[in-house]
């Protein structure tokens, strides 16, 4: 998606959160729309009903409205109905990846992925994300993932920030040291 569209998403989920705002209930409605989004990449009978031209937009928007009705708040749905009156139904996914990007910066808080080579002890991730809030000044938000290679130790990524405390990366390290000692 080309700049356009993730700035078309950052502006629908904008108008989103401000509605969601209104109605007291951000974290909510940040769930729900995120399901939909999830809903349009996993569904593939779901995306191609979407995609279609064939289908017109106020049909899509009565189909939304018996699927959704019941289960979304009414203003969410009259934005929904807005959305695929705008043919950016298929953009949801994006939007909602948007609202849930607006919510950390409004909330100050960060994701971090913590990789482990196995399962950490209890309580390893949380005291390794309170460590890391009180350094960025943000609360943290870990998300565990395990990878044997790391051999021992964590990988921590912040954004685009990589913190490698792993054995495998100690052990790297030592290979380049020695190495360079042989070539004296």
């Amino acid at each position: 998606m080309g700049v356009q569209g993730s700035t078309a998403g950052r502006n629908y989920a904008e108008a989103l959160l401000t509605l969601a705002r209104k109605a007291g209930d951000a974290e909510g409605w940040g769930g729900l729309v995120r399901q939909i989004g999830d809903a349009i990449d996993s569904d593939i009978k779901l995306r191609r009903f979407l995609e279609s031209p064939r289908i017109t937009a106020a049909e899509k928007m009565g189909v939304l409205e018996k699927a959704l009705g019941d289960r979304v708040p009414h203003v969410m749905l009259r934005w929904l109905q807005a959305v695929a009156r705008n043919r950016r139904l298929m953009m949801l996914p994006v939007i909602a990846s948007e609202y849930d990007t607006l919510l950390d910066e409004s909330a100050n808080r960060v994701h971090a992925r913590l990789t482990f080579a196995s399962a950490p002890a209890e309580g390893d991730a949380d005291s390794i994300a309170a460590r890391l809030s009180a350094v960025l000044g943000k609360t943290v938000v870990p998300h565990v993932s395990i990878d044997p290679a790391v051999m021992g130790g964590v990988v921590i990524r912040v954004g685009d920030t990589i913190m490698d405390g792993s054995v495998r990366r100690r052990m790297q390290v030592m290979r380049r040291r020695m190495s360079g000692l042989a070539g004296r």
